[in-house]
């Protein structure tokens, strides 16, 4: 049997195998339990990773109505689509996503003053959108 560590794939197609077939004695339950872990840290990193680009559009969209393109609105649409997928498929997040909101909003800060030239001063210090605003297909500042 290949090692976790020799051929990832190959590990994970066998110790499907073994799973289904109720052969857990034989199977790699350390790494099956960290695999598992990691695909929740995954899910987690990806919904931080979409909330902050969704907000440093919000924030652009917001501080620059003369510089506002189809494609920012088109960011915004998307982030929101991914992230209700990402809370349908694991609605324990959305209580991460509330958690998260402060850390998030200076992670969007920094994407929006780098990708706008925007002076530090101009933007909020803490973030003027409630998750409900965030989520909202509807809401734009």
């Amino acid at each position: 049997m290949e090692s976790y560590e020799q051929d990832f794939y190959a590990w994970t197609r066998r110790t499907a195998e073994l799973l289904r077939a109720g052969r857990f004695e034989t199977a790699d339950i350390a790494h099956v339990a960290e695999e598992i872990e990691d695909m929740g840290r995954r899910d987690l990193r990806e919904l931080n990773r979409r909330v902050q680009v969704l907000i440093a559009h919000l924030l652009k969209w917001q501080l620059q109505p003369d510089r506002r393109t189809r494609s920012w609105r088109s960011t915004i649409a998307t982030q929101r689509l991914e992230l209700e997928g990402l809370l349908s498929q694991s609605p324990s997040l959305r209580r991460k996503l509330v958690q998260g909101l402060a850390a998030n909003y200076r992670g969007a800060v920094k994407r929006a003053l780098i990708e706008s030239g925007l002076p530090e001063d101009r933007v909020p210090t803490a973030c003027p959108y409630r998750v409900e605003d965030v989520l909202d297909e509807d809401f734009l500042p």
